[in-house]
């Protein structure tokens, strides 16, 4: 599972909301806040990395800048080619963006689910969206958008993501620790039920 930050949506500091959900079993936070000014963007990176180091997390960056780390994750708009980075993962909303894919190593496909977060970018895929284009790409694929219960993230593991990523569900909870652990501990069972 992937968490994706906003924190506009957030209900604390993201710093220590992310600590919560590493607490919960995150592992992989996405730092979105592309509208801060870059110093400020690269001392949150920084802080997000310390607090995921211990737990064995990775932080990507949102846009082509890895603000001295090694994973990015892009727009569907660009950059082509991907940097030459140790981590590369792109938005996709549709077949023709998946058909520009080159060296990326995963993709988030969004939205999923009805979302406040995700609107402009059309109907929600639902499983059997997501599970069509699945059969399209060469590389992992993570849910996006909507996703905030357990059993959403069963239906997406099922349709055949490799995992989902979360933002809003994450940033609005009361005790994102607990969702996180709920999300994740279901994913687990999910993978454990299709023997993968």
């Amino acid at each position: 599972m992937v968490v994706v930050t906003d924190r506009r949506q957030a209900r604390r500091e993201l710093p220590e909301l992310i600590r919560a959900a590493v607490d919960g079993g995150a592992r992989w936070v996405l730092l979105r806040e592309t509208d801060l000014p870059r110093d400020e963007r690269l001392a949150l990176a920084e802080n997000l990395r310390g607090i995921l180091a211990p737990a064995g997390g990775t932080l990507l960056v949102a846009g082509p800048d890895p603000l001295g780390g090694g994973a990015v994750h892009l727009p569907a708009a660009g950059p082509y080619p991907p940097p030459g980075l140790a981590l590369v993962g792109r938005s996709c909303h549709d077949e023709a963006e998946l058909g520009r894919l080159s060296t990326e190593d995963y993709v988030t496909l969004s939205p999923i689910f009805s979302s406040p977060s995700k609107p402009g970018y059309g109907p929600p895929l639902h499983p059997v969206g997501l599970a069509r284009l699945v059969r399209r790409t060469p590389v992992p694929v993570l849910a996006l958008g909507g996703v905030a219960e357990p059993d959403q993230v069963a239906a997406c593991l099922r349709a055949g993501a490799a995992g989902v990523a979360v933002m809003g569900a994450v940033m609005r909870a009361d005790d994102p620790a607990d969702l996180v652990a709920r999300l994740t501990d279901r994913a687990g069972e999910a993978v454990r039920e299709s023997g993968r």
